[in-house]
């Protein structure tokens, strides 16, 4: 089956019950599949078939849900995009997936028309009520006024498990962007072994929070409804004393965030209780002790930690009904077999660190026109994560302990060094840097930049962040930068960012 063929089964069971509620709007379940069989018939019209790739370059909404499901109905190829990225970002994932359409809202549009002129067939602005038009040599159409001039039967198009489904855009080592490529299958494996880690039910309500173009919140948090009949209240953003109200008001019994969003929860000033709440899943990003120590004080709730990589989606999780160890990440979910590697791919003994590789159901099958990336993301059969692990003794739950690629994750993103580097390295008075994570209470790591500059320049912060502005995403740039004489090397000249991480 398909994640579709699960919301048919939905709409068969649940028809008129509320599926979705955002910005005063509450669709049924039938309201659904009617609405994005409407988004496929409007997505068709723009020539879009089956393999062709749609990008989805907007905020959380309905509208983006329905686009969503239209392109999988029609056999398409979703392609969420962080509505943060700027122009160099932006432009290099466009013209890498060369998508059919873009479907953007009103903010994204006019940076799409700059970067991508000719990348792109047409637009589709979501529609929220009526908008002023942007400037744009393109024709502009709202996306919600084409649906409701269309039919909301089905399509005759049929939509096989091995197909293509999602391509979403992942930093590597070297900078740039590698679209991970992910099937129906993947798609809906993965929703059913975490239904079933998590004891996810039709009456239960979550409180969805996380952005719709990172596959926690697409993969784990709509998926999960979709599939098992529950209720969600949508929100726009995280803002932590409005979720705080909203879980109480909508009787939540699961709410989902990275471990910022659990931090900024546990501070709120207010009394509000929540008996409802059952279950809070963490992920994104390593959840420190202390985080997780304050949420369970506060609510009584000891939030579950899982593990997973949008090449991956989630292979580890701890389960609903044991205890849960903090610090780990629990098991392999269903359809998952885990090793724990040294340098020769020999797995290592219980207790020992080691690579940490998966293969099984829910692991992609590579990067989009990336033959290259793709086979050496892989041994075996095996995906290399690339983050060190350790197994408890006697094949007890699973610790992660670091991030071979010295991957930065703050506030749930992913914010990979080289990427920043290259940014940084374009200011015509730096001569070197190095970008590094340290320890932050709040968003878990922030990003740290240890800055050389050419000789006799100076470079304040405010005009370093002013510079990277148009380069790269707001939660990409270093919070915290020193400026240094030298970078420390070592014999074979490479940069020993452990020293630098020390001395931050």
């Amino acid at each position: 089956m398909t994640i579709l063929d699960r919301l048919h089964r939905s709409c068969a069971r649940f028809a008129q019950k509320t599926a979705l509620s955002f910005d005063e709007r509450h669709p049924t379940f039938a309201d659904l599949d009617g609405g994005s069989n409407a988004a496929a018939r409007v997505l068709s019209a723009f020539g879009v078939k089956r393999g062709d790739r749609v990008a989805l370059y907007a905020s959380n909404s309905l509208e983006f849900v329905l686009a969503y499901l239209g392109t999988l109905k029609l056999g398409a190829i979703a392609l969420p995009i962080n509505p943060a990225y700027r122009d160099a970002e932006l432009a290099h994932i466009l013209g890498d997936a060369t998508p059919r359409l873009v479907v953007a809202d009103r903010d994204g549009l006019g940076r799409v028309d700059a970067v991508a002129p000719d990348a792109v067939v047409a637009v589709l602005e979501i529609e929220r009520g009526e908008v002023e038009r942007p400037t744009t040599h393109r024709p502009v159409h709202a996306f919600m006024s084409a649906l409701r001039k269309t039919g909301m039967g089905p399509l005759d198009v049929t939509v096989e498990r091995e197909d293509d489904a999602l391509l979403v855009y992942t930093s590597g080592t070297t900078g740039k962007p590698k679209g991970a490529l992910l099937t129906h299958a993947n798609l809906i494996d993965n929703a059913l072994a975490l239904i079933d880690a998590f004891g996810w039910t039709e009456h239960d309500r979550l409180v969805h929070a996380l952005p719709l173009f990172h596959v926690h919140g697409l993969c784990v948090a709509l998926h999960g409804a979709l599939v098992t009949g529950s209720e969600v209240l949508l929100e726009s953003r995280f803002d932590a004393a409005r979720i705080l109200e909203h879980l109480a008001r909508f009787e939540a019994t699961l709410f989902m965030g990275v471990p910022t969003m659990f931090s900024r929860l546990a501070d709120v000033a207010t009394a509000v209780r929540l008996p409802d709440l059952r279950l809070c899943i963490c992920g994104s990003a390593p959840l420190q002790d202390a985080v997780a120590e304050r949420f369970a004080r506060r609510f009584g709730i000891e939030p579950l930690q899982r593990y997973g990589m949008t090449e991956t989606l989630i292979t580890f999780s701890q389960r609903h009904d044991r205890p849960r160890i903090r610090g780990h990440v629990g098991f392999p979910v269903a359809g998952i077999e885990a090793r724990i590697v040294d340098a020769t791919n020999t797995p290592v003994a219980d207790g020992a660190v080691g690579e940490l590789q998966v293969r099984g159901t829910s692991v992609g099958r590579g990067y989009w026109n990336d033959e290259a990336a793709t086979r050496a993301a892989f041994v075996d059969g095996w995906f290399k994560t690339g983050d060190l692990a350790r197994r408890d003794a006697h094949g007890g739950e699973t610790a992660l302990v670091g991030r071979a690629r010295e991957l930065v994750i703050s506030g749930g993103l992913n914010v990979y060094p080289a990427e920043v580097e290259q940014a940084i390295a374009h200011h015509p008075d730096v001569a070197e840097v190095a970008v590094f994570g340290v320890p932050d209470p709040d968003f878990g790591e922030s990003v740290a930049a240890a800055v050389v500059l050419r000789e006799g320049a100076t470079l304040t912060s405010a005009a370093l962040d002013a510079f990277l502005v148009e380069r790269i995403a707001s939660f990409k740039k270093p919070k915290v930068w020193r400026v240094v004489r030298a970078l420390p090397k070592n014999a074979m000249g490479k940069v020993q960012k452990d020293v630098l991480r020390d001395h931050a």
